[in-house]
């Protein structure tokens, strides 16, 4: 009877796994599935026929192009300054003592558990406050505000576990610091930077409400759709999305080559 339940608890465990992953992939394997689809009207939302059209012409709306484009600038400058300022944050936070951590580390949590929406309206205010024209620079500094925090709790993490004997040999044979970072401690580091990255483009190129509270007369991805789906949403917009989605399969794919090589590393100089 032990022996049975065990096999029903693994195999109803494997059941539940299964069904959750189809739960989370469904709507992504729609998009898919309607970018390659040859609508009737306007929307497409009902499967009519396959066609390849649609790939061949992705950048056929230029206003949907415009916005695509825009969002993967934002998404890019916002990646790029969160990250590095992510990854600075965590090592302060996880190598040095300083009067003032505790809050730091309060206020980095903050805005994750704050609604975007108290997010967004805060940040106009603010804006406003200082007189600044909204759009494309105001969007950077929102996007900025909320990455870094994922980023912070992404690298802190992956430095917790970090073995400091590895910096310490790397200085006896004579390395510098600056050496020390760039050949020994960011290579180790590197996978949880690269994830921590990764989450902030994804979080920021989809983002909509703080968006809508901060964007101007500037239009992304996510504004363009939403003021689109009661006009008619075209295929090129499953066309872009999935275009992101194969390009973040790809980062990660990236991501975990390079943590394996990480540990291949830590591992050599270990020996």
């Amino acid at each position: 009877m032990v022996a049975t339940g065990r096999r029903l608890l693994h195999h109803s465990l494997s059941a539940y796994a299964v069904l959750a992953l189809g739960y989370l992939l469904a709507p992504i394997a729609i998009i898919l599935l309607f970018s390659f689809n040859d609508p009737a009207g306007r929307f497409n939302f009902e499967w009519k026929s396959f066609t390849l059209d649609n790939w061949a012409n992705a950048f056929e709306v230029s206003d949907l192009t415009d916005a695509f484009v825009t969002s993967l600038e934002v998404a890019v400058v916002a990646t790029v300054i969160s990250t590095i300022l992510g990854t600075l944050m965590a090592l302060a936070l996880v190598r040095y003592e300083f009067r003032g951590r505790p809050p730091v580390n309060f206020f980095i949590f903050l805005p994750l558990a704050t609604p975007e929406v108290v997010l967004g309206a805060a940040l106009l205010s603010v804006f406003l406050s200082f007189s600044a024209a909204t759009g494309f620079v105001t969007i950077v500094i929102a996007h900025v505000m909320f990455c870094v925090s994922f980023v912070v709790v992404t690298v802190r993490s992956r430095l917790i576990g970090f073995d400091r004997s590895l910096e310490e040999a790397a200085q006896d044979l004579g390395a510098t610091g600056p050496q020390t970072f760039l050949r020994v401690t960011l290579p180790l580091i590197m996978p949880g930077v690269l994830a921590g990255g990764l989450l902030a483009f994804a979080l920021s190129i989809d983002d909509y409400v703080i968006t809508s509270f901060n964007s101007g007369s500037t239009v992304t991805y996510p504004l363009w759709i939403f003021g689109a789906s009661q006009r008619g949403v075209p295929p090129q917009v499953n066309v872009l999305a999935a275009m992101i989605f194969l390009f973040t399969v790809a980062i990660m794919v990236f991501t975990v080559w390079q943590q394996r090589r990480a540990e291949k590393l830590a591992g050599a100089l270990a020996e």
